[in-house]
């Protein structure tokens, strides 16, 4: 069966269809039903496709539809949805914010539903993630592992570094101790062609060298975590830290000052502008995730690869991230809600995200897929995984209240990285602002 594959820049005709599903006393036992999901991934939605056509084969009365809501909108319209009884019966969350809904009563307890033996199935860090009170509040979907360093290897060959120099590369606040700005400047070049590192540099760059940014699962986490800072302790945020604030200063010294990365001007608005720059052959490194790879090899027309990310004075320390499927418990098709989390928990539907190369399957049994899909495209996904081996990593943002606090720092931290606030002043500022609104 083809599925409607819905990208929603408004939600009006999925809340009038969820308005009807939600209502009370209804029942989906052995009647024909139609289930929404809603996830902010169009690579890994096309997957989903594949998967929901298998399991509507073995269910036939009940049909899956695939909604994408892009990211920038995804917290804000999940917030207004699930206030309003409009939510998707299925949806993706993420660490930072099921706390809050888990507590409130409003998703399906997957304990419940697959009993207490079943979670051995899962990667053990996104079951961790996604337990609170001792109850699992959704079903593992995709395991992130770390973060590492795409690389362009014809602009690295130019300015004559090696992917192997990459991985000796390390940063420090620190200058007679940091290589990872030098090889940054190096990278860097104006229309000239003069680079970064050079007395010729005219300030203004063609080809950046990184993608320093603030982007907090790729680059603030990683870099305040290898200085041995912290953003978080408990729930509380610690951006005062004198480690942290350290990190935070190198970072906005790298944008402002040695011109090595894309304005704040840029990437506070657009998340994927620094993405798009390495693909268009812009940026010779992007730190990132295996969330872009797909992204990096359909994109990518020129040959690149994948080293480790930069050593910082307490090593490589990177957050590592999952991602669940959680039933939406205020819906009236608690059984076909239940069959259908049942299916996604499994190895056969888990597989289809591995097959394509889309993700990381969160079932560890069905994680083979994807590395065969890689391994046969020549592709090293190591990086990503070795940096998450060891017992250093810092904790993806947490808390029942992480949106609250969120709310308040965000325009802080982007005037941070746009050189308009000092980072110490602005991130004890940030702190207070954060941690105020998640008390109250």
């Amino acid at each position: 069966m083809a599925h409607r594959f819905t990208k929603l820049a408004t939600i009006v005709a999925a809340s009038a269809l969820l308005l009807t599903g939600c209502a009370t006393g209804s029942s989906d036992v052995d009647q024909p039903t139609t289930l929404s999901f809603r996830l902010w991934d169009e690579t890994v939605a096309e997957a989903y496709e594949e998967s929901f056509a298998a399991f509507e084969k073995q269910n036939p009365d009940i049909t899956v539809e695939v909604n994408v809501v892009d990211w920038a909108d995804y917290w804000t319209q999940l917030r207004t949805d699930i206030a309003g009884k409009t939510m998707d019966d299925v949806f993706w969350l993420n660490n930072s914010y099921f706390g809050a809904y888990a507590d409130a009563g409003k998703l399906v307890n997957i304990d419940r539903l697959f009993g207490d033996e079943t979670a051995g199935v899962w990667e053990p860090s996104v079951v961790e993630q996604f337990t609170r009170t001792d109850t699992l509040w959704g079903v593992p979907q995709l395991y992130d592992a770390g973060i590492a360093v795409y690389y362009n290897t014809a602009l690295l060959e130019k300015a004559g570094i090696s992917p192997d120099d990459l991985e000796n590369l390390a940063w420090s606040p620190d200058e007679a101790q940091d290589t990872y700005l030098s090889a940054a400047r190096a990278l860097t070049l104006d229309a000239a062609g003069a680079s970064a590192a050079s007395a010729e540099f005219d300030g203004t760059p063609v080809q950046y060298g990184t993608n320093i940014a603030y982007d907090t699962q790729a680059i603030l986490l990683p870099f305040i975590g290898s200085n041995g800072g912290a953003f978080q302790e408990g729930d509380e945020f610690a951006f005062s830290d004198p480690r942290t604030v350290e990190s935070v200063e190198y970072l906005v010294n790298a944008i402002n000052t040695a011109k090595v990365a894309p304005p704040a001007s840029e990437t506070n608005a657009n998340g994927d502008f620094s993405r798009d720059a390495f693909l268009d052959g812009r940026m010779a490194m992007f730190q990132s995730g295996l969330y872009n790879l797909k992204n990096v090899a359909d994109g990518a027309e020129f040959e690149w690869g994948v080293a480790s990310m930069p050593t910082g004075p307490d090593g490589r320390v990177s957050v590592t991230n999952g991602v669940v499927a959680a039933g939406n418990a205020e819906s009236g098709k608690q059984a076909a809600i239940g069959k259908l989390l049942t299916w996604l928990g499994s190895e056969k539907a888990n597989r289809y995200l591995g097959e394509s190369g889309a993700a990381v399957p969160a079932v560890t049994k069905a994680q083979k897929a994807y590395f065969d899909f890689w391994e046969g495209e020549g592709v090293s996904v190591r990086p990503f995984f070795e940096v998450v081996e060891g017992d250093k990593r810092i904790s993806a943002p947490r808390g029942v209240h992480y949106g609250k606090g969120f709310e308040q720092f965000d325009p802080i931290f982007q005037e941070i990285f746009a050189g308009t606030m000092e980072p110490s002043a602005g991130l004890k500022r940030a702190e207070g602002a954060a941690n105020a609104a998640i008390a109250g």
